[in-house]
């Protein structure tokens, strides 16, 4: 294996193309959504009505608390709580 200096990593990576536009809003986002994710999933492990409400009917039970039911999260939360 080579051993690459990190001036020679970044003259590499800069011959690369720019990312497309979606990926860097994407990134920008996940730490958003991941805090998001992580404050519904402990609400529902301490509060058992909250947790009930989320696998009786996910998308209702987050619209109801304020939370925007977005594509990725009600999939995130699908997996830990299925109903």
């Amino acid at each position: 294996m080579t051993d690459y200096t990190e001036e020679t990593l970044a003259e590499i990576l800069r011959t690369l193309p720019a990312p497309p536009q979606a990926w860097v809003r994407a990134a920008q986002e996940i730490p958003l959504a991941r805090r998001g994710l992580d404050e519904i999933v402990e609400r529902a492990r301490a509060d058992r009505a909250f947790r009930d409400a989320l696998i009786a009917d996910l998308e209702s039970a987050l619209e109801a608390e304020g939370y925007e039911p977005d594509p990725l999260l009600v999939e995130a939360l699908r997996e830990r709580f299925p109903s």
